[in-house]
């Protein structure tokens, strides 16, 4: 059994598979006879407080602002890596998944807000079918084996970073709200002292830390979303060697945190967001603008997106197409693009956080619905094609 289990873990697809079975679950218990202390466990209160500081929060709220600041601290490590010395250190490997990220942003936020430009509250949720769930569209890559070009993945890989650079500035930008002036006065002397750590060359990850759990504290009470003070403190980690164990702290940190992330953070994520309640849905709520604008911007958008970006960018000269993918592989991970899941469902806990019992619509109707297509036409177009490209 321990055997099984280690094996588990080691595949590559494990993450995204603990990510179904926490969103399957969840569902499951919205639609179950316990579904009250589904709904209990959610809106549990927890409170921490220091002397006259104080955060109290609905479970799910630590769940959205507090974990998830890891998630994003893992990305903002992950994307100096890679800046610094990694697939997206040349400009030439960049481009293209730089245009495709950005066609697969602009084409489903413009497919939403038609389908929704008269109703301003609705219109919150523009950004929702925007964002691309990695775990996942790896997850489907690595059911085809070995099949699967490592360009692809790389490609795939690379335009997912991208995607949640977008989604960083997208929160950022419009989903920040009551901006308080001393929190953001803290924050930003917080930053002073990161930068002035990364300046004397302090190697010791913990001075970091302590600074980045106030920025984090103090970013949560500015207004301006806490998770962004994960990637803020992620950039200021030393990437190069510590000169007396010759070992980079951001490698090490980045190493340390993947299993916690990928098997323990998101799919807590999935569970306390994916809870849909189906036994009143309707036709109406099928058939909202809000639902179907949010559907169709992950299943339609992303893919044409993503595609049509990525080869105007090769015909302008922009960008180039690794040589051994070609066309159909490019459109097969467009389609993989489409599957939204985590970040889509953050996004939408953003825009429509504490108002969704005011709506006819619930959005994760239609992100789960989108991922779903998307995620299986992506399996079945790319296994057609890569079998085909296997046999000549």
């Amino acid at each position: 059994m321990l055997s099984a289990v280690n094996a588990f873990f080691r595949l590559e697809a494990a993450s995204g598979i603990l990510l179904i079975f926490a969103a399957l679950f969840a569902v499951v218990l919205a639609n179950s006879p316990l579904s009250h202390y589904y709904d209990l466990l959610l809106d549990t209160p927890v409170e921490v407080r220091v002397g006259a500081i104080e955060i109290a929060k609905p479970l799910l709220l630590w769940i959205n602002d507090g974990l998830m600041a890891v998630f994003f601290f893992i990305v903002g490590l992950e994307l100096k890596r890679e800046v610094r010395e990694g697939e997206l250190a040349s400009m030439q490997a960049i481009a293209l998944p730089a245009f495709g990220a950005l066609g697969g942003m602009i084409v489903p936020a413009v497919i939403y807000i038609l389908m929704n430009r008269h109703d301003p509250i609705v219109l919150q949720g523009w950004a929702i079918p925007t964002a691309t769930d990695i775990a996942f569209a790896l997850a489907i890559l690595t059911l085809l084996g070995k099949r699967v070009p490592l360009a692809l993945k790389t490609f795939l890989v690379s335009l997912a970073i991208f995607d949640d650079i977008g989604a960083i500035i997208i929160i950022a930008i419009f989903y920040t709200s009551n901006i308080s002036t001393i929190s953001l006065v803290i924050g930003a002397a917080c930053l002073a002292v990161l930068a002035l750590l990364n300046r004397i060359n302090v190697y010791r990850l913990t001075p970091y830390l302590l600074v980045g759990l106030i920025m984090w504290v103090a970013v949560l009470k500015s207004g301006v979303h806490a998770t962004l003070a994960g990637v803020l403190l992620a950039l200021f980690i030393p990437l190069a060697p510590d000169p007396r164990s010759d070992r980079s702290p951001l490698k090490d940190l980045e190493r340390d945190l993947h299993a916690v992330v990928a098997f323990v953070i998101l799919p807590l994520f999935a569970f306390f967001n994916s809870g849909l309640d189906l036994t009143e849905v309707g036709v109406e709520q099928l058939l909202h603008p809000a639902t179907i604008g949010v559907a169709l911007g992950l299943f339609v958008g992303k893919q044409l997106g993503v595609f049509t970006f990525a080869w105007l960018a090769v015909k302008a000269g922009l960008a180039r197409l690794p040589g051994s993918v070609n066309w159909r592989h490019i459109y097969g991970a467009s389609l993989l693009c489409g599957i939204g899941f985590t970040m889509s469902l953050f996004i939408g806990s953003l825009a429509f956080e504490g108002s969704r019992d005011n709506f006819l619509f619930d959005e994760r109707l239609g992100i789960i619905a989108a991922s779903t297509l998307s995620a299986v036409c992506g399996y079945l177009w790319l296994n057609r094609v890569l079998g085909k490209a296997n046999t000549g």
